[in-house]
């Protein structure tokens, strides 16, 4: 693997011997860990609202607490919504009137990418922006209305999947930023 930091080479190479040896919970924990902080990473990079500011370290990145969305009375079930938009001013707008509403607690978007669809009996393709919107699954029709009242698209993208879980601290953030109905 000479591709990765040395760091990084020994938590995804086979372990010798001599780690087969030590106790197992600890090369499960490093992998467990790294896993972690690579998807938090990955996402990191798409979902960085809120807590955005505070410095989170591969070391800390181990330390956050997180939750089943099932399992704890201090969230509200929550989604992720995907709304596809022209062009960045179009996108910033729409992203500031949900905010303004309380519709959601977060919105990315996501510059530069490419749809290619069925419209008018052929196939189309054009540059877009994607909005990804996190807020809570109660929210989801206002959010729609509101999305279909205020985007340029005769129909617009509103596509939501469920959150199932995550850190618990975000999620208290993103049920206490947005409206209850």
């Amino acid at each position: 693997m000479p591709l990765l930091p040395t760091p990084l080479r020994a938590l995804f190479s086979t372990p010798t011997a001599a780690a087969a040896a030590g106790p197992p919970h600890l090369l499960v924990h490093r992998r467990s860990s790294l896993a972690g902080a690579l998807l938090f990473l990955s996402l990191g990079a798409v979902a960085g609202c809120a807590f955005s500011h505070r410095r989170l370290t591969f070391l800390r990145v181990r330390s956050l607490s997180s939750v089943r969305m099932e399992s704890t009375s201090t969230t509200v079930p929550s989604i992720v919504v995907y709304v596809t938009v022209p062009n960045r001013e179009a996108g910033k707008k729409l992203a500031g009137s949900i905010i303004s509403e309380k519709l959601a607690a977060c919105v990315n978007i996501v510059p530069g990418i490419e749809s290619v669809y069925w419209w008018e009996g052929k196939v189309q393709s054009d540059g877009e922006e994607l909005l990804i919107i996190k807020t809570r699954e109660s929210l989801l029709d206002a959010l729609t209305e509101h999305v279909k009242a205020n985007h340029e698209y005769d129909v617009p993208e509103v596509i939501a999947l469920p959150i199932k879980g995550g850190n618990l601290k975000y999620l208290e953030w993103l049920k206490n930023s947005t409206r209850e109905n």
